[in-house]
């Protein structure tokens, strides 16, 4: 294929996989090396970033994907808006910015931090896919750690988690802290 025939098939792909693309994958189906696909990435943030469209060509830290303009957002609100895209109540919000912050964490590291059950909390932001599974602790019993999703980065116009806002020090759990879960994890 030519070039021009690459950035419009990148440009369908980026489309058709809704949450975006690797660009590892993205090299693997076109069979292109990287610098090809860094020319292709160019080329798309050139026609979706530089001019006037409602739609806006995303490059996160794992994912290409097209979003559309935050200048339209009220409008794409009113079109699409579902039962699903009801606001998250302050519980899933507390709990998305416990894990957020110290991802992967458990949900007895959550629960410690808030001091109430967290489990609907998780499985809300697990179903609108804020947050994923991030495999399992090695801590007695084997709890089961979740971080953020790319959907979460989008949906806080976040290129990458190190763009959260800055929190005090003490103002959550430290790494160090969530280590001596143990005893909690094991009886979770």
């Amino acid at each position: 294929m030519t070039i021009e025939q690459n950035i419009c098939a990148a440009e369908a792909i980026i489309f058709a996989s809704g949450e975006g693309i690797s660009i590892e994958k993205l090299q693997e189906v076109l069979e292109i090396d990287f610098k090809q696909a860094q020319y292709i990435i160019e080329c798309l943030d050139e026609k979706y970033n530089q001019s006037e469209s409602g739609i806006r060509f995303v490059k996160n830290t794992d994912n290409l994907l097209f979003a559309t303009d935050t200048q339209y957002s009220e409008y794409v609100y009113k079109a699409v808006s579902q039962k699903k895209n009801a606001p998250l109540s302050n519980a899933a919000m507390e709990t998305l910015a416990i894990i957020a912050y110290n991802q992967p964490v458990s949900r007895a590291f959550v629960e410690q931090v808030r001091g109430v059950d967290s489990s609907s909390s998780i499985q809300r932001l697990l179903s609108r896919n804020l947050i994923e599974e991030a495999g399992r602790l090695d801590i007695p019993g084997k709890p089961i750690s979740y971080k953020t999703t790319p959907v979460f980065l989008r949906s806080f116009s976040l290129e990458s988690i190190e763009q959260l806002p800055k929190i005090k020090n003490n103002s959550l759990i430290d790494e160090a802290q969530q280590l001596n879960l143990t005893e909690e994890e094991e009886n979770a």
